[in-house]
């Protein structure tokens, strides 16, 4: 393990919420993290059908869910930023600087993950910017993806979090944060993320879905274990703090050899079509939504994560007792 690896954890090391989510302890609320949508389009906050509990939120009614989400105890909040202009020249930079900074100035005690994409922002809704035959230029994504970056670091994010799965993302971003001032700012990576049919509900919260083609040639194969677990470990040698399997359930299995390959922190996102599941399996009277929700975050626990995303951490407290 690098000490480059190690840098944002170090310089945080006196930042309460950052060491309650890597400790050793098994699960519990402080180790859950809640993903949080702000689509600047919005004249008020929305609901998501398919993710009961969740809402698409203004940049003044995100407000009031944070602190809501504080007072039952959420201290790591994931935000996704959805701007209402598509574009694949240029960063809506006034959008995210006055929601990450509003956030910020009045929560200043949370930790504020951004995730780092270019999905929601795109014509097309691929992670990365494309040449002119439709196919990735990893290059200039990478490039474009450093200066969102960049801007959130400016903007008073606490972290970021690269969802794109471009290569040699997370070596750029550390050195763009490094040679800007914010070496104390940690990544933490999308770092074994599969193309998977249990994205759709997230897709219509974040606007991302992809107008042709799909994300195979980015996104890992489902049956390819060894580059998933390669994966992690290459964003580990290019500088990423905390590492991330994603879906949760299916990636159960990685979490363990990661984390002795690799020494880091390892947690898993509980995706939208995890939570939609449950929550349609409960709709229909075939099991309780909390009692099903709790037994899948057990399960993570046994399986040794350090932490957990999940539409339910505002619930946290209340689930897990």
């Amino acid at each position: 393990m690098s000490s480059e690896s190690l840098l944002g954890l170090r310089r945080n090391r006196l930042n309460a919420p950052l060491r309650n989510l890597v400790s050793s302890e098994s699960l519990n609320p402080k180790k859950l993290v809640q993903p949080i949508f702000v689509a600047e389009s919005l004249k008020s906050p929305e609901k998501m059908s398919s993710l009961p509990g969740v809402f698409r939120d203004t940049s003044e009614s995100i407000l009031s869910q944070i602190e809501s989400d504080v007072k039952n105890g959420v201290e790591h909040f994931l935000l996704f930023l959805v701007p209402e202009k598509k574009s694949d020249d240029s960063i809506p930079k006034s959008f995210y600087k006055n929601v990450i900074g509003n956030i910020k100035s009045k929560f200043p005690e949370i930790f504020l993950w951004v995730d780092t994409c270019l999905c929601s922002l795109t014509t097309h809704g691929h992670c990365g910017l494309l040449d002119p035959k439709g196919r990735i230029d990893n290059i200039k994504s990478v490039k474009r993806l450093s200066e969102l970056a960049l801007c959130y670091a400016e903007s008073g994010a606490d972290g970021i979090s690269p969802s794109d799965m471009m290569d040699g993302r997370i070596r750029s971003h550390r050195n763009i944060l490094d040679s800007n001032g914010f070496q104390h700012v940690p990544i933490m990576s999308y770092s074994t993320k599969f193309k998977s049919h249990f994205y759709g509900p997230f897709r219509e919260a974040a606007e991302s879905a992809p107008g042709h083609g799909d994300r195979s040639s980015y996104q890992i194969d489902v049956r390819n274990r060894e580059d998933s677990i390669l994966s992690s470990v290459r964003d580990t040698e290019e500088g990423a703090d905390l590492l991330m399997v994603k879906p949760g359930i299916t990636s159960i299995d990685l979490i363990l050899p990661i984390k002795e390959q690799t020494g880091l922190p390892v947690g898993a996102y509980q995706v939208s079509g995890e939570y939609a599941s449950i929550a349609m399996l409960a709709e229909n009277g075939f099991c309780k939504f909390e009692d099903a929700l709790k037994e899948t975050w057990q399960v993570f626990s046994r399986a040794g994560v350090s932490y957990l995303i999940t539409y339910a951490a505002r619930r946290g407290k209340e689930i897990l007792g």
